[in-house]
């Protein structure tokens, strides 16, 4: 199976049951069904520039461990998905994400410690194996 443009990408996902959630201009984001009539993003992604890569986010949230650095909160996340190392993902970033109060935007409700994961794949059967991993991994550290 080839993958010769992001649509037929799109398309042999489809095919192989998982769920889109958007189209960025590097990745196709996964979605999650939390219940029949809502679906939300599954923090993995399919890369497909400049090759093809399964990516996933971990996430530590500040207000589970209060008093905690940004670097605590990061080491969190890392500790979460140390076992993915061993399987060939590295890190590939981090980002601090401030989640807003709905009705009030100047209000930051959370503060979210994001790690970035990520693994270059060979063809599509080892990104689909790749893929059905990462959306059975626990994203978020718990208390």
């Amino acid at each position: 199976m080839s993958v010769s443009s992001p649509a037929n990408l799109k398309r042999h996902l489809i095919a192989q049951g998982f769920e889109l959630y958007r189209t960025l201009s590097d990745r196709i984001m996964l979605a999650e069904r939390v219940r029949d009539n809502l679906i939300m993003d599954a923090g993995v992604s399919v890369g497909f520039a400049p090759e093809l890569s399964v990516r996933f986010v971990v996430r530590a949230q500040s207000s589970d461990f209060r008093g905690e650095s940004a670097a605590q909160l990061f080491d969190r996340a890392r500790t979460l998905a140390a076992p993915c190392i061993e399987r060939g993902y590295s890190e590939a970033g981090t980002s601090v994400v401030p989640v807003s109060d709905p009705g009030d935007q100047s209000r930051t409700l959370e503060t979210w410690y994001e790690v970035v994961f990520a693994r270059a794949v060979g063809d599509l059967d080892e990104l689909f194996d790749e893929l059905r991993y990462a959306l059975e991994l626990e994203k978020t550290v718990g208390r």
